[in-house]
């Protein structure tokens, strides 16, 4: 088990490259089970979690060609249509060949999923759209089974907008008989990636990004080409980073509008942030200010950024109020970074955190894949050395970290923690 060291106190100076975005890879992976054709996806990022679902796609006989940041994959010959326990119980997205399984062969078992452990994230939204779709649902055993001779178009009203549930129910309407309308469906940036692949391959989407997607269902996909967007939680991780560390950062290669919730906090806590076509400059040359912030689905600032913004408020000159609306127990990070001298404190679904003059460096456990980087956050700002643990869930998520820190000046490394401290 590997852990990441970090001797804090370093400016962050320099350029740094955002990778492909997880959210949006994975969805797209488990999407070319729709047809046969050749799908070429180009700009996935080198995570755990991308790796998963191509062994979760091996395994149901897609053949899957990774070199790099490229995949070549072919699902013409798929014998399985079950997802096995061992490996959606260590990423939940895996959830999401339901709806393209189901759509093409009529049938899909799929393993309740797991991944991390951050409250209730319950799939019942995917399998009540899918029962609208004429689906037959039972759960048994721990595995979800749908059955259906094929899909037909309905009108599925989501009791709150969800990003896999709305990315599975686009993908198995995408084959149904007839037209699908998801109402209330999340307006999330990678929801419309996925559509833009599926129309590249001949689906009939419209409304993608809005609360209303229409879906006129067709009989066959074919393969296409596409290049995974820019991860915006990596991008606004290394931006709060830089303002962390009072640095100087450029964020390249990415989508400042995706971006725009995240950057008017920054500006908030007293960043100077710089928009270009397709990069973010930020410096900060000032003390930061502390800010309150709700957590919405996009278009609002995003839960997988409130980890490293409550790192950032810890630092911050004044008392911020952070609101945490979207996933019910998110706050586990808390007592990690009280240990790095934090002085947060819980009150239901709010933290209060009331900003120090310093932290200082503590071992300190990751316990899901935001809060993870909100603890290398707050290390690369801590006085002395922070210890990391459990940062295979970083590893499901950010590709390259602690090689694009160090590029930035960072004091970071990796190591097994079979290795002695000297």
């Amino acid at each position: 088990m590997d852990e990441i060291l970090i001797n804090g106190g370093n400016r962050l100076l320099g350029e740094v490259r955002v990778s492909g975005a997880k959210n949006s890879a994975l969805p797209i992976l488990a999407s070319t089970i729709l047809s046969g054709g050749e799908c070429v996806i180009t700009n996935l990022p080198r995570v755990v979690d991308v790796l998963t679902m191509g062994k979760l796609l091996g395994i149901l006989g897609t053949k899957v060609s990774h070199e790099g940041n490229r995949a070549v994959i072919q699902a013409a010959a798929i014998h399985s249509t079950e997802a096995p326990y061992d490996l959606v119980k260590t990423m939940r997205a895996s959830v999401l060949v339901l709806g393209p399984l189901v759509a093409r062969f009529g049938e899909a078992k799929v393993s309740l999923p797991g991944g991390c452990a951050i409250g209730s994230r319950p799939v019942n939204l995917h399998l009540a759209g899918l029962a609208k779709l004429g689906a037959e649902i039972s759960i048994e055993h721990g595995y979800i089974t749908a059955k259906a001779n094929r899909l037909r178009g309905a009108r599925i009203y989501c009791d709150t907008p969800t990003v896999t549930g709305t990315e599975n129910l686009m993908m198995a309407a995408s084959l149904a008989d007839g037209v699908t309308m998801i109402e209330n469906a999340a307006k999330e940036p990678e929801i419309v990636d996925l559509a833009q692949f599926l129309v590249k391959r001949g689906a009939r989407i419209h409304g993608a990004g809005t609360d209303v997607i229409t879906i006129e269902g067709v009989s066959q996909l074919h393969g296409g080409d596409h290049d995974v967007i820019p991860d915006r939680i990596e991008a606004g991780t290394y931006l709060a980073a830089g303002a962390m560390t009072r640095g100087e950062v450029t964020v390249t290669h990415c989508h400042p509008r995706h971006l725009e919730a995240v950057l008017m906090k920054l500006r908030e806590a007293g960043a100077d942030v710089q928009e270009e076509k397709d990069l973010v400059r930020l410096a900060m040359p000032g003390i930061l200010k502390g800010t309150d912030v709700k957590t919405l689905p996009f278009p609002g600032f995003p839960t997988d950024m409130q980890a490293q913004m409550v790192a950032l408020m810890s630092l911050a000159d004044g008392t911020s109020v952070i609101t945490e609306t979207v996933f019910e127990s998110r706050f586990m990070h808390v007592e990690e970074l009280r240990r790095m001298g934090a002085d947060i404190r819980v009150e239901g679904n709010r933290l209060v955190v009331t900003g120090r003059k310093a932290l200082t460096g503590a071992p300190v456990m990751a316990s899901d894949l935001r809060a993870s980087a909100g603890l290398i956050v707050a290390g690369l700002a801590g006085e002395g050395l922070t210890q990391v643990q459990r940062v295979y869930h970083l590893d499901r998520g950010y590709e390259r970290l602690e090689e694009k820190l160090r590029a930035l000046g960072a004091d970071i490394q990796r190591r097994s923690m079979t290795t002695q401290v000297h």
